[in-house]
């Protein structure tokens, strides 16, 4: 996938589109669109927790709540930063979900500097992501419009 295409389509997406709709969207374009990307999900912060939103994959994760703190998503959502995992087998913070996944990202989604929510994806490659993908995803997680719909969620 060229990123710069799925920049600029994400951003018709979340520009042309409104309604509640519109995470899933974002989430099922990914998760269509990024062979390497196995499962796609955004988390919502709700007081000290991560609630499981929208999300796109084979199966279901059993984490649909996460304590702010607990696993990669949680430190993410504590630190604010993006948690880049090339290894989930050798981070003992990882919260196992599926059996085939061996690499993660999670980017925090943040409005005036405080998390909201993260975007959370797996990959049943090792290795799988790089800084483009950190590019990619940090600047989908900055767009202003789809900040507020991750407030609104």
């Amino acid at each position: 996938m060229n990123y710069d295409y799925a920049e600029n389509k994400l951003n018709e997406l979340i520009l042309e589109n409104e309604g509640s709709r519109i995470l899933n969207d974002v989430v099922d374009f990914i998760y269509k669109n990024f062979d390497k990307y196995s499962w796609v999900g955004i988390y919502i912060v709700r007081e000290d927790t991560l609630v499981l939103g929208p999300w796109k994959g084979k199966q279901a994760t059993e984490h649909i709540q996460i304590p702010i703190g607990s696993g990669v998503c949680g430190s993410a959502a504590k630190s604010g930063k993006t948690e880049l995992v090339p290894d989930v087998n050798k981070d003992d913070r990882y919260l196992a979900c599926f059996v085939s996944t061996c690499s993660e990202i999670v980017v925090p989604i943040k409005k005036k500097g405080e998390v909201i929510g993260e975007i959370d994806i797996d990959s049943d490659v090792p290795n799988a992501f790089d800084n483009k993908d950190v590019i990619f995803l940090e600047k989908l997680a900055s767009n202003e419009k789809f900040i507020g719909y991750v407030e609104e969620w």
